[in-house]
């Protein structure tokens, strides 16, 4: 590790300890030419698979693009940030142990909306209305009205 301070590779780790409930290690390390001391965060580099388009196109996964749209959906609605990333957390770790090199775009779309669900109805019915391109307000009830039929819908639940 570069000291970035005088820019020698010849630091030493005086501390190291588990940060972020286990996901990271954070390092207070200590530069031997110049006495500097600095801290370092180190997490596992996860590979995400390739998102395929609906045009049949591909591109990286993008978590900024995720959370936008998530965010989008819950504009102006009374769901912490807290939750927030947990479900863009619960989404990318759902993604990544399929185990697949590349997956569609519509299947990242229902992990949102399976969320969305979770976290606020009404952020649900947006990203629905966009998502599944609704064209009249006969499609919003009848996705109100199923809404309403399930019961008590919980994020954490197994059935999907």
């Amino acid at each position: 590790m570069h000291c970035p301070f005088c820019g020698t590779n010849d630091t030493k780790v005086t501390d190291s300890r588990l940060v972020a409930e286990g996901d990271q290690v954070r390092r207070r390390r200590q530069c031997v030419a110049c006495g500097e001391r600095f801290t370092t965060y180190e997490t596992a580099e996860l590979v995400m698979p390739r998102v395929i388009k609906g045009d049949g196109s591909r591109e990286a996964f993008n978590e900024h693009k995720l959370r936008a749209g998530i965010l989008r959906a819950l504009e102006k609605r009374p769901v912490s940030a807290e939750a927030i990333e947990a479900g863009v957390q619960r989404i990318r770790q759902s993604l990544r142990a399929r185990g697949d090199r590349e997956i569609h775009a519509r299947d990242i779309g229902e992990e949102v909306m399976y969320a969305l669900r979770g976290l606020d109805q009404v952020a649900y019915i947006r990203f629905a209305s966009v998502y599944r391109r609704f064209q009249d307000i006969d499609e919003f009830r009848a996705e109100i009205d199923r809404l309403a039929q399930e019961p008590n819908f919980l994020p954490d639940e197994p059935e999907r």
